[in-house]
């Protein structure tokens, strides 16, 4: 359950002053990069429609809270930055009238928002993106039930425009906006706008692994923003996303060959799920009849490159999110229930995507999911995730893509061979194991052992010279014994992994852990003694290894003065992750006066921290 107990009383407001023609919006976006993807399709969905965003949560007329529900100090802070925010609709003479609440809160906790904090005036769920428009009162639906307070808005695709032009199967959303859109263009108006900052509180996990402490989110005010879409801001909305409807998978749906154009014939409104998805929803994977107030349709929402959207990335570096939703049947998750079953983007639209962003000024591209290693296999590809690193690896600008979120047995040779071969790939490897222990991993319903995964590593690093590793175990999972950890603790010092986070257990209503008996629950204590353990081994582990960095040369991605002192500027490799892995830390800036943040140097690694380095610019 989640403490509502800061909910102050609520304040009665006599007149609610009517929303102006130009909404002033602000976002709060909690979680991980997956959800910021979902802040940015909404703010972009807003900003096309006329709204005007705002970084200051004093002047927003419309405050929208992208929440995150996945783990209980997740829910916590969603909770509490709701409370925040509902002081500022109370506060600054009422210039906040309408707080939207969005997100994996909202599919898990609909009626409990509604009960416990009745100054939310409406809710979005996961899969209804475009439902932002309604509730934010940009539609006439918005206003559909004025006798409440509070809107739970069905799933459903705000009024379009219907296409009038003869639409080729080949062509991408983008180019079928960009079609009807010539007329805009031949009066001179830019299909691609830029926008005004947003409030955007995007937090990083509340327990930062590698520095072994807990931290609290941090707002960042976003000062420059790009829209990706394909259409400016005064024209009609011409696609807003897709809604995927499953087929029946014994359906004769040809796919055709895997390739780079294959999937851009097959319909979006009739798309195959994958096998392991339909036989798991046989099982009761994805039920949520026992979450009250979230028994709706799964989602089925995916957005794409002709949705409007607004960065809220630094200049140089975006995500594209390639897939959504989960068919796993992991025992300690509930993000099947909260994002519905696994849905792989068109590849064509994904291409369209990436060659717009770098259109804006984007080098780095991060692609995410749920699962980036299950991409296209609901497409009828087979190592989708490669085909479609080939095709991006090669675009004109493109400086480091990568991508995060792979399952450990889903990493083939051929995807290895892919990031091998191309220098634009980064050499970074992000597989999260969760443990390796066999036992403790088959009450996880995750599969594997330990020595399974050392050949994976040593497979990895053998195929791609150079290569670092990423992954995140959870210590404290029900009838973990103290051999089990043991022999986690034996695999991190065999594994050497270059960067691992370690968390712990948390019992998620819903997941198929927490109905196990209580007599395997393993004390909090234990649980936290075990992690503070495991950090202190890893950070033995990184001290080593950062100190066979000093002396190398490295390409440095310049992103601006340190947030820890003036003195000093940051930046990241490609072997770092946005936001979280390690840092490189700049005191040395070579034959310039100063750097420009965005913009790629030549640097030279001096000193060598537990998990961050110093460097000096060469050129």
């Amino acid at each position: 359950m989640i403490d509502y107990k800061a909910v102050t009383p609520t304040v009665t407001i006599e007149t609610e002053a009517p929303v102006a023609a130009r909404p002033k919006v602000g976002f709060v976006s909690l979680g991980c990069p997956k959800n910021l993807v979902d802040s940015e399709v909404m703010m972009g969905l807003l900003h096309h429609n006329g709204a005007e965003l705002t970084p200051r949560a004093e002047d927003a007329e419309i405050i929208v809270i992208n929440t995150c529900s996945f783990i209980n100090s997740a829910k916590q802070e969603s909770v509490n930055t709701i409370l925040e925010m509902v002081q500022h609709k109370r506060q600054f003479g009422g210039k906040a009238q309408r707080i939207v609440v969005a997100g994996c809160l909202v599919e898990r906790y609909r009626d409990e928002i509604q009960k416990n904090i009745p100054e939310v005036d409406a809710v979005v769920g996961t899969g209804e993106l475009e439902a932002i428009l309604a509730a934010a009162g940009l539609t006439p639906s918005g206003h559909a039930n004025n006798n409440s307070p509070f809107n739970i808005l069905p799933q459903g695709t705000p009024e379009a425009t219907i296409h009038t032009h003869a639409i080729s199967m080949s062509q991408t959303d983008g180019e079928v906006a960009q079609l009807e859109s010539n007329s805009m263009q031949q009066a001179g108006q830019n299909l691609i706008d830029r926008a005004p900052s947003a409030v955007s509180q995007h937090s990083r996990p509340l327990a930062d692994p590698e520095h072994d402490r807990e931290i609290a989110p941090q707002l960042r005010i976003v000062q420059s923003l790009a829209e990706t879409g394909t259409t400016h801001g005064d024209e009609p909305l011409n696609h807003a996303g897709d809604h995927i409807v499953h087929t029946n998978p014994g359906s004769n749906t040809n796919l055709g060959a895997p390739g780079i154009d294959s999937d851009a014939w097959v319909s979006t409104a009739s798309q195959p799920s994958r096998p392991e998805g339909d036989a798991r929803e046989r099982t009761g994977r994805f039920s949520r009849e026992s979450w009250d107030g979230a028994t709706a349709a799964l989602p089925e929402y995916l957005y794409n490159d002709a949705t409007p959207r607004i960065l809220t990335t630094p200049r140089a570096s975006a995500y594209i999110k390639i897939a959504e939703g989960c068919d796993h049947p992991c025992s300690f998750c509930i993000i099947p229930q909260l994002r519905g079953k696994f849905r792989s983007r068109r590849m064509s639209s994904i291409i369209a995507e990436a060659e717009n962003l770098i259109k804006q000024g984007v080098r780095e591209i991060t692609l995410i999911g749920q699962d980036t290693t299950c991409y296209g296999e609901d497409l009828g590809f087979t190592d989708g995730l490669a085909t479609l690193l080939d095709a991006l690896a090669v675009l004109p600008g493109l400086r480091w893509l990568r991508f995060l979120y792979t399952y450990p047995n889903k990493v083939t040779t051929r995807l290895l061979e892919t990031m091998a071969k191309h220098d634009t790939i980064s050499k970074y490897l992000d597989v999260p194991l969760q443990h390796a222990s066999a036992s403790v991993l088959k009450t996880m319903k995750r599969g594997g052992n330990a020595q399974i995964f050392l050949d994976l590593i040593a497979k990895a690093r053998r195929i791609v010279p150079g290569i670092v590793i990423r992954t995140s175990f959870i210590v404290g999972f029900p009838g973990e014994t103290e051999a089990d950890y043991k022999e986690l603790e034996a695999f991190i010092t065999a594994a050497k992994i270059d960067w691992l986070g370690v968390f712990t257990y948390s019992d998620e209503e819903g997941a198929k852990a927490f109905d196990l008996p209580d007599e395997t629950k393993v004390p909090n204590r234990t649980i936290q003694t075990r992690r503070r353990k495991l950090m202190k081994l890893q950070q033995k582990i990184s001290t080593k290894s950062k100190a066979e960095w000093v002396g190398r040369e490295i390409d440095l991605l310049v992103e601006g003065e340190s947030e820890e002192t003036e003195l000093l500027w940051e930046g990241r490799t490609s072997l770092h992750a946005p936001e979280i892995d390690g840092k490189v830390f700049i005191n040395d800036f070579g034959p310039h006066e100063t750097l420009v943040p965005g913009t790629f140097y030549r640097a030279e690694i001096t000193e060598s921290h537990d998990y961050d380095v110093v460097a000096r610019i060469l050129e």
